[in-house]
């Protein structure tokens, strides 16, 4: 296991143990500001040309709110998500067992349905690559396989552990597979046309698996558990078959409970990232690396930003588009009931927004896939769709 020299620019180096570190729609910001010596790509110029010549606090003003779905309250919303390349389709998912896929145009917003009948709260679930399919993970102990046009629950996988299920992710790159990881500290590929497991496709971490994440070319495949640690797997797309690649405890005696992997096209942040919630108060930029003699995926510290995060399963992302302007911007939820934004590039000041109007801990983010609309969901149950002051 390793730890990591952090640096505001560049990661330096290893070590053997990571230390531990108002009114609703009103945001707040800070100057824009660029980092000394940083010569923007071709993709950043693009980027800059389509936002027009405004700030990272510029952009990630926001107008107010859009819409707010309550139709899960008392009822904590681990995780909201928009379908791929859809600017207005949502779903969320619920602690008190269904899922609710949203329209937010044309015409008012409205919950299109609700699938119900996992016997227990939902903790994850992801849209395939063609939105034609849902899969969540329950901690009833099972995965189950949704067609969101109709509602329909088209099959339902039981964990061969009996286990509660935390997590789930697709294959990018085979989307008849799904990866599920367990309270048992397993991870599992799913073949969804069968139902059956991969064969070779187990790997089993320290603690339960609380998030998975693969990287853009779908060839790794990240895990994080409950005893801080962040293991890689290598994924054959075809097959499924998983081979341990490296493990790196990120926060001793704490919990990983998000990952979110991304390749970017900037000076600012040249190398493919992973951005970690780490519990307690972390959220965390990590270059991943080939290790030197093994060619395994490694990590090392790029960024470490302060955040409330105590006792929730909190998520965060990557901001998608804007971000090429200057490097990498990113976005999470907190036990402050606030939805942060983070500067990647800055050395100092990194807060970049702060959107507020959430009642309790905001527990999971995401962008639509123009970067107009962003939702947070949190532990009372409330989803907010927040609209960019600049779509």
């Amino acid at each position: 296991m390793e730890d990591f020299e952090e640096d505001p620019r560049v990661a330096r180096g290893h070590r053997r143990s990571l230390s531990r570190g108002s009114h609703p729609g009103v945001p707040r910001g800070a100057p824009d500001e660029r980092p000394p010596g940083v010569v923007p790509t071709p993709l950043a110029e693009a980027s800059r040309a389509m936002a027009g010549d405004t700030t990272l606090s510029e952009n990630y003003a926001f107008a107010g709110v859009y819409h707010v779905f309550d139709q899960h309250t008392d009822s904590a919303v681990p995780k909201v998500q928009f379908a791929h390349d859809d600017r207005h389709l949502l779903a969320c998912c619920s602690l008190d067992g269904t899922i609710s896929v949203c329209r937010l145009a044309p015409g008012p917003p409205a919950v299109l349905r609700v699938l119900r009948g996992h016997g227990g709260g939902v903790a994850d679930f992801a849209w395939s690559l063609s939105n034609d399919v849902l899969v969540s993970a329950s901690l009833d102990g099972t995965l189950r396989l949704w067609a969101p046009a109709d509602g329909r629950c088209i099959r339902r996988v039981p964990d061969p552990d009996g286990a509660a299920l935390l997590c789930c992710a697709f294959q990018p790159l085979n989307n008849n597979l799904t990866v599920v990881g367990s309270a048992r500290h397993m991870v599992r590929v799913v073949n969804i046309s069968t139902g059956k497991a991969a064969r070779g496709g187990a790997g089993r971490l320290p603690g339960r698996v609380l998030a998975l994440c693969f990287d853009a070319p779908g060839r790794v495949l990240w895990a994080g558990d409950d005893r801080g640690s962040v293991s890689s797997f290598l994924c054959d797309p075809g097959t499924g078959r998983l081979t341990k690649a490296s493990r790196v405890v990120v926060q001793a005696g704490g919990s990983i409970t998000s990952l979110s992997a991304r390749a970017w096209a900037s000076r600012e942040a040249p190398d493919p990232s992973l951005l970690v919630n780490a519990c307690p108060d972390r959220l965390l930029l990590f270059r991943v690396v080939e290790e030197e003699g093994s060619g395994a995926p490694g990590l090392r510290l790029r960024r470490s930003f302060p955040t409330r995060h105590r006792e929730q399963p909190l998520r965060s992302c990557f901001c998608p588009l804007m971000s090429f302007r200057q490097g990498a911007c990113v976005v999470t939820g907190s036990e402050d009931a606030c939805v942060h934004f983070f500067d990647v590039g800055r050395a100092a000041r990194a807060t970049v927004n702060t959107l507020q109007g959430h009642g309790g801990a905001v527990l999971a983010v995401a962008f639509n896939c123009d970067e107009s609309l962003l939702a947070s969901s949190d532990a009372a149950g409330t989803v907010i769709v927040w609209r960019r002051q600049h779509a």
